[in-house]
């Protein structure tokens, strides 16, 4: 028995996401599900605390692609930010400011914070919560960051570096705390919240 299958939900699931690697968490856990682009405005104020931030966020997006719906469905958003010095590092603009993340990365330990929100479509009943993580990278050296820069694979990700690549599982010494939230998709807070807002409702 999968996960999909034990939470027995009676509504279409719907991911308000492009993002490949929640679509692929997702998949992983046995959902059947759509996913939309929610493509919402993410400047909103940084100086906000991070929890807030990426809870706000999340929101947005399940309201967004929540409102885009004819029929009732569990609709899922979810943003992850990274933030070092309580300072929120978001997806990098151009490979001039991937390098500089990353440099500030290196040898330092950091915050991943994902954000969810959980709505009804068709009520619009929603909850929310967040999860964090403490990763530690290595010293990084000049040609590393660079050549990973090169790659392409940072300029879609906060904090301009993704766990799941070569060069970012590499790049990392130490996590404290879930794994999967580094990815995007914290999954067992998202298990735990669908469980509880079924049992809700």
């Amino acid at each position: 028995m999968n996960i999909a299958k034990l939470l027995e939900l009676k509504i279409p699931l719907v991911l308000a996401s492009k993002s490949p690697r929640r679509i692929q968490l997702l998949e992983n856990l046995g959902f059947n599900f759509k996913f939309i682009d929610a493509d919402v405005d993410e400047s909103i104020d940084t100086e906000i605390p991070p929890e807030a931030y990426c809870i706000h966020l999340s929101w947005l997006k399940a309201e967004k692609v929540s409102s885009m719906l004819d029929y009732e469905a569990l609709v899922i958003g979810a943003d992850t930010i990274v933030v070092l010095d309580e300072t929120i590092i978001n997806k990098p603009q151009d490979k001039t400011e991937a390098v500089k993340f990353l440099s500030e990365l290196s040898g330092a330990t950091h915050q991943v914070y994902t954000g969810i929100t959980l709505m009804n479509s068709k009520d619009k009943n929603w909850i929310t919560d967040y999860q964090k993580t403490n990763v530690t990278f290595r010293i990084l050296s000049v040609d590393e960051i660079e050549a990973y820069v090169e790659s392409g694979s940072p300029m879609d990700k906060a904090g301009a570096y993704g766990i799941q690549d070569d060069f970012g599982a590499v790049f990392v010494r130490n996590i404290e705390g879930c794994y999967y939230n580094i990815v995007g998709l914290p999954l067992e807070l998202l298990y735990s919240s669908i469980k509880k807002f079924t049992e809700r409702v």
